[in-house]
């Protein structure tokens, strides 16, 4: 791996762990092993650029693996309920859940420039996306498919932060047992 990689990677599971405020440039350097010079020549913008690596490097991850899940199963519900299947296994297994959130990020979203926002709010978008247009192959109408696609995102998203509040799987469980009531709600 190369050393920009390295950074990107490790900041971002940093990133994630602590929030954007709560890792210093001398943390990254550490885990990273590398010196200040190394850091600003792939990031002569210093820790902002590098936050934008991360989520484009996030965005890219978390996209791609949402796709990839929703290609493999016939409805939005039986994709949506196989994707928190995979991130309650992910959560027992590791205790965490990385790679599919950046909600500890985000919740400081108020404090960072707009291109941060835009990053962030780049992917949800795309997320809701991916949702949107499965509820539509489903027989869903553009404006259900919209709004169940958010809802989705939403209840996903506190999921998982519920789970890594409280220490269990069960809010992303409960969760996916709500989620044919509440898409049919939509339909």
């Amino acid at each position: 791996m190369d050393t920009k990689s390295l950074i990107i990677e490790q900041a971002t599971a940093l990133f994630q762990q602590k929030g954007y405020k709560g890792v210093g440039l001398t943390e990254i350097l550490k885990v990273c092993g590398i010196t200040k010079g190394s850091l600003y020549h792939h990031f002569p913008n210093g820790k902002e650029e590098l936050l934008m690596a991360c989520l484009q490097s996030m965005e890219e991850a978390i996209t791609t693996d949402t796709e990839d899940i929703f290609s493999r199963y016939q409805t939005a519900q039986e994709a949506t309920q196989a994707l928190i299947e995979k991130l309650v296994t992910d959560f027992e297994r590791e205790g965490t859940i990385t790679g599919y959130t950046f909600s500890s990020i985000v919740s400081e979203i108020a404090s960072l420039n707009d291109p941060v926002l835009y990053a962030c709010s780049s992917l949800y978008t795309k997320i809701e996306e991916i949702y949107s247009k499965k509820l539509v192959a489903d027989g869903f109408s553009a404006e259900a498919a919209h709004s169940s696609a958010l809802l989705l995102t939403a209840s996903i998203e506190g999921g998982i932060m519920l789970c890594l509040t409280k220490k269990s799987s069960e809010p992303l469980k409960t969760i996916s047992q709500m989620i044919p009531k509440i898409l049919k709600e939509f339909s």
